[in-house]
């Protein structure tokens, strides 16, 4: 029979944690996935401001404007959404 042993075994195992570690790790686990909600931020804001852009260029050249008027609004209302909440996340962060 062959005796189970431990994974560390011959490994010297730390006690304490670095402290830049350990405030990242507690950042962290204060506000998960902060990053990946900053980056969809700032791309439906890209995209919003891209679809405005080009609603505007419809609505400045006359083309289907009762058409065009209506999205105009709804990209803008995106990137001021994206504006708000980006906002709001760096609030919180600063906060904590």
């Amino acid at each position: 029979m062959t005796n189970p042993t431990p994974r560390n075994q011959g490994k010297k195992i730390s006690r304490t944690m670095e402290p830049e570690k350990y405030a990242r790790l507690k950042a962290e686990a204060a506000a998960p996935y902060r990053g990946l909600r900053k980056f969809v931020y700032v791309v439906c804001g890209a995209s919003g401001a891209i679809g405005a852009f080009v609603f505007l260029a419809q609505v400045l050249a006359g083309r289907d404007v009762g058409a065009a008027l209506p999205n105009l609004t709804l990209q803008v209302g995106i990137v001021a959404l994206m504006v708000f909440l980006y906002r709001l996340d760096k609030e919180k962060k600063r906060r904590s």
